[in-house]
């Protein structure tokens, strides 16, 4: 339920928070108790936020044009890089130091897709990232204690990461270094669904609205045909693919959408063993008769800098032969083009993962503090981060 970024690679810049965050709030609490690391620096909430956007840009620019997935990696190698490089500099290490760090971050051992796809789905996906960034940091702890660093660790021939792991192919780069990331990121807000079938869960949300009107359900559908970009086909499209647990179900947009056909919603713990949506039988059969077919120009247009749109496109038939009319959806709530819109839907995200765990002034306090940009960049975020710790029963 964060945020995303689609391109050659696939992955979610924020992971990188969990390396920058606590690195922030350590140095902070060191310092502050007679420490000297990182020149003795207290970070602010405003240092925090300028280390992510450097660790999106490594990430997401990386991500442009190079895919580590084509090649059976996954995506959280780019974590572990655009970590070391943040907090080497965090850290204060000097730049020879920051290239050694970097270096020892592509010679580690980097993690197979494996875990993400059929047969092998499993939980350690959802802990993938937090190994890279622990990684990541503990390489910038090496080599702040003097390990060094291999000059040549991509080009080395035979032994470097291109020739070992790159099929000899080198990294392409689309643009400089800025502020592109982050400017462009997705952020997951309507649904807790992999990014890919973000736009085909709202699509079946609007058209149940249709069916309702026409005084029908999901008993009544024949099939569906879904009109996707290559990358939904690649990573989620599982159609007659057995959902033995809940990371085979979140990541399969079949088992998505036909939940939202039958009970017009999309909860977490709808993926759940033994849950109500992972019981069903109309699920599991409306499952099974929902058909992904590439459309090459949403395929286009999701790599086109300019759009980066994830495109949907269902088209029902009813068991009386009736074809409903496509419904299309083309940006996600959260994407660059409905960045407006998304805004209460996030702050309204927000406060509900508050709720159970702060009384009503907490929250209030926290989100007057979000509404009020100059005095949390200002914050110390060791300060920041206190806010978020509940006092002892």
């Amino acid at each position: 339920f964060n945020d995303c970024w689609l391109a050659a690679e696939w992955g979610h810049p924020s992971d990188n928070l969990g390396a920058i965050l606590s690195v922030a709030d350590w140095i902070s609490r060191t310092n502050r108790n007679g420490g000297n690391l990182g020149n003795g620096k207290i970070f602010t909430v405003r240092d925090v936020l300028e280390a992510m956007v450097k660790a999106h840009e490594i990430q997401g620019c990386m991500a442009l044009e190079n895919s580590f997935n084509k090649v059976g990696l996954d995506h959280v190698v780019l974590v572990k890089v655009a970590s070391t490089a943040v907090v080497s500099q965090m850290l204060g290490l000097t730049e020879a130091q920051t290239r050694d760090a970097i270096s020892q971050a592509w010679v580690d051992g980097q993690s197979m897709r494996t875990y993400r796809h059929s047969p092998n789905t499993m939980s350690r996906k959802s802990w993938a990232a937090g190994d890279a960034c622990e990684k990541a940091v503990n390489l910038c702890l090496k080599v702040m204690k003097g390990e060094g660093g291999m000059a040549t660790v991509l080009t080395a021939p035979t032994w470097g990461f291109y020739d070992v792991n790159f099929h000899g192919a080198k990294f392409n780069f689309q643009r400089e270094y800025g502020s592109y990331v982050m400017e462009n990121v997705l952020f997951k807000v309507s649904y807790p669904a992999e990014f890919h079938s973000q736009t085909a869960v709202e699509a079946a949300s609007r058209l149940n609205k249709k069916l309702k009107a026409m005084g029908k359900t999901a008993e009544d559908i024949k099939d569906v045909t879904n009109r996707t970009h290559e990358a939904c086909i690649r990573i989620i499209d599982k159609q007659l693919k057995p959902m033995d647990n809940f990371a085979d179900r979140d990541h399969c947009v079949q088992y998505m959408v036909a939940t939202m056909f039958v009970f017009n919603r999309l909860e977490a713990s709808d993926y759940t063993d033994g849950s109500e949506a992972a019981t069903s039988p109309l699920v599991e059969s409306l499952r099974k008769r929902i058909k992904c077919v590439e459309d090459p120009q949403y395929t286009k247009d999701y790599h086109d800098p300019e759009k980066r749109t994830i495109s949907n496109a269902l088209t029902v038939t009813l068991n009386d032969g009736t074809t409903l009319e496509e419904e299309i959806v083309e940006a996600p709530l959260g994407h660059r083009l409905r960045r407006d819109e998304a805004k209460p839907e996030i702050m309204a995200k927000y406060k509900r993962h508050l709720g159970p765990h702060f009384d009503e002034a907490r929250v209030n306090e926290l989100i007057e503090l979000g509404n009020s940009p100059d005095k949390l960049y200002a914050m110390e975020i060791d300060k920041y981060v206190d806010l978020y710790v509940k006092e002892s029963m």
